[in-house]
């Protein structure tokens, strides 16, 4: 991988990752751009104890272009976008318009092919594993900045998510704090290892899911399944057997074989719902230990975390949507309408022959 790093004409950075070594970059942004003026603003929710992004900027952004003019794509003669050069492999570059920014962390755009057509699942093995590497770059780069606690990875996918650019893309989201969703987790993880004397839950977790009916797919390095309390109609779940706190851990067997596996799950999610089915919207989120300290959750240390990756789709069967109603947004109590057995039946019956 050659990663080569630069500037676009409102002083954002962008990151090239190419497959050769031998690729140059020097490509200049000719955009008469201002440079960015961001009001990102963290909350603090007093009885919740959780944070809020308040980022009225972001009101202006760009909202569902036609493809000639799409931001993502390479520059081409006078049609010039967030990517100067006139192809690339993946490109990573700061979000114009972040919910995160300064003190508040920071947002980035990871553009995973040049391909405006493409899919994620429709990526080559060696593409996908390059995508990887940027994502464990950025996580590396990110953790270093004085602001930033946590780093979260993610991919929507689908104008049923909010997704308002359709080239092939994801984001990621550098932390000021330790996310809510993170600090539950800990927080279980935390009062597990107390219960037990020092036992993982994560570990504990995997091993139980492993003697269930829920897995999807295993390999040598990796275990996909859908998690017995799963909250959305399809859902899976995918760890390394060695369980590692974040994305730099993993091992090169762990990292050669990840294409293979994601590539196969990503396939099964658009089979979900038979041929003639529109593209499944979904979101990819990867979980991965805070580089803050943990001092607030008794015991615990990084490498208590096991790094995993989230896929669920909101569409709950054909043409219908899952929609977080009372329940599920008022009182963040799901109520999920297909059995984790049978969302995990119909992913293993999907699969590539």
């Amino acid at each position: 991988m050659k990663k080569t790093s630069t500037r676009l004409a409102d002083g954002r950075e962008l990151i090239y990752y190419d497959s050769r070594d031998d690729t140059v970059r020097d490509a200049v942004d000719r955009r008469p751009l201002d440079r960015t003026v961001t009001t990102s603003e963290v909350r603090r929710d007093p009885l919740l104890g959780d944070a809020v992004a308040i980022a009225s900027h972001r009101q202006g952004r760009t909202y569902h272009p036609p493809a000639n003019e799409c931001p993502l794509c390479p520059s081409e003669g006078d049609r010039l976008s967030e990517i100067p050069d006139s192809s690339y492999d993946v490109a990573v570059f700061e979000n114009r318009f972040p919910s995160l920014a300064g003190d508040s962390g920071r947002c980035e755009v990871v553009c995973f092919t040049s391909d405006h057509d493409a899919s994620f699942a429709e990526l080559t093995e060696e593409q996908a594993g390059l995508v990887l590497d940027a994502w464990t770059d950025r996580t590396a780069e990110l953790s270093h900045l004085p602001s930033v606690e946590q780093v979260f990875c993610f991919e929507n996918r689908g104008a049923e998510i909010g997704v308002t650019l359709g080239h092939p893309h994801g984001q990621i989201y550098a932390y000021p704090f330790t996310t809510p969703r993170t600090a539950l987790m800990l927080r279980s993880l935390a009062a597990h290892k107390e219960a037990t004397g020092g036992e993982n839950l994560f570990d504990a977790v995997l091993e139980s899911e492993l003697a269930d009916e829920r897995v999807v797919l295993e390999t040598e390095h990796w275990v996909a399944f859908v998690p017995y309390a799963a909250h959305w109609p399809y859902e899976v779940h995918l760890y390394p057997r060695r369980r590692v706190p974040d994305l730099l851990g993993l091992d090169e067997g762990a990292r050669t074989e990840f294409p293979k596996v994601y590539l196969e799950l990503l396939k099964r999610f658009d089979r979900i719902f038979g041929e003639g089915e529109p593209p499944t919207p979904y979101i990819a989120a990867w979980h991965q230990a805070p580089f803050g300290t943990l001092e607030e959750f008794d015991g615990v240390v990084r490498d208590d975390f096991a790094l995993h990756l989230e896929l669920f789709t909101i569409r709950r069967t054909s043409g219908k949507l899952k929609f977080l109603a009372g329940s599920e947004s008022g009182m963040s109590v799901f109520i999920n309408d297909v059995p984790p057995e049978t969302a995990a039946q119909r992913l293993r019956e999907v699969a590539s022959s």
